[in-house]
């Protein structure tokens, strides 16, 4: 036993830490490739080599070189306190660093504040998450797919609303006109208030309600453009176009107009009528240019 202990102390001398790291990961009968360890140790497959090959400049700060280094070797079997005091010596830092300043997983020494408290407790406490994560990470990884579903669809929810029911999805007020617009009709009711009025300049029908009645405009696709109950003398101006339908709850309350006159009611009091065409050629009976409507 003497003699080996002798014989593997003057190997070791004539060794670098590269080499004596590398002796021993690929050598006995604990023969490790480096992605093992690295998943070990916790530590980058890439600072592994480079601590084997010598090129420290790979690793950023002197403390993670001696401290990757100790843990490396306590790994491998190897005497840290001999591995760390002779790579010391290869990078030349001096005896200031003695050995017993490399106990914590980040030695203070070399390069930035020996002993900052900051530099301990942040590589305490990723040590820690790391830790906490390798052991629990089936029930890590659920929680992030949870907290991924669930923003998904709370922007979803916010995108994407659907209309279920005349009440719960009311079209925006506007109440202020434009400076220039076409006259208005003679309406049979005077005006309450006024719906679409982006639509008012370029429109050709307008709705008004003379009862109370649930009004709702789609485009050719089914989407919603308007939807409310409007109260008598409410106006909502149509979008132009010939691709909107509406549907009445109350047909007989609404009147319809198309380029300023009064069109024939689409259905009787208190009936409701879906599938009612807004493109000006229906509503009316014809045209100025006497084009002929179905």
């Amino acid at each position: 036993m003497t003699t080996e202990n002798t014989t593997n102390t003057e190997m070791h001398a004539d060794m670098t830490v590269g080499e004596m790291l590398r002796n021993a990961r690929t050598t006995g009968r604990r023969k490790r490739e480096i992605p093992t360890v690295s998943k070990q140790l916790c530590i980058r497959e890439e600072f592994l080599q480079a601590l084997e090959d010598g090129n420290y400049t790979v690793i950023p700060e002197t403390v993670y070189i001696l401290g990757f280094a100790r843990n490396y070797a306590m790994e491998l079997g190897l005497d840290p306190d001999e591995i760390v005091n002779k790579l010391k010596r290869e990078m030349g830092l001096g005896a200031e660093c003695d050995a017993g300043e490399e106990k914590n997983d980040a030695p203070a020494c070399g390069g930035t504040d020996a002993n900052s408290p900051q530099d301990v407790w942040y590589h305490k406490l990723w040590g820690r998450v790391v830790k906490f994560m390798r052991r629990y990470w089936i029930w890590v990884l659920c929680g992030v797919v949870v907290l991924a579903l669930g923003i998904a669809g709370i922007i979803f929810a916010t995108t994407h609303g659907v209309d279920n029911a005349p009440e719960n999805n009311l079209a925006p007020v506007e109440t202020t006109l434009a400076a220039d617009v076409p006259p208005e009709p003679e309406y049979n009711v005077a005006v309450r208030e006024r719906f679409g009025t982006e639509n008012r300049e370029n429109g050709n029908v307008i709705l008004q309600a003379t009862a109370e009645s649930w009004v709702k405009v789609e485009d050719r696709r089914g989407n919603t453009v308007f939807s409310r109950v409007l109260v008598p003398g409410d106006v909502y101006y149509v979008p132009a176009g010939d691709e909107y339908t509406a549907i009445f709850g109350n047909a007989g309350g609404i009147d319809v107009w198309v380029n300023g006159k009064l069109a024939p009611a689409v259905g009787a009091d208190h009936t409701r009528v879906s599938g009612v065409s807004l493109a000006p050629g229906k509503l009316m009976p014809s045209d100025a240019t006497g084009t002929d409507v179905e």
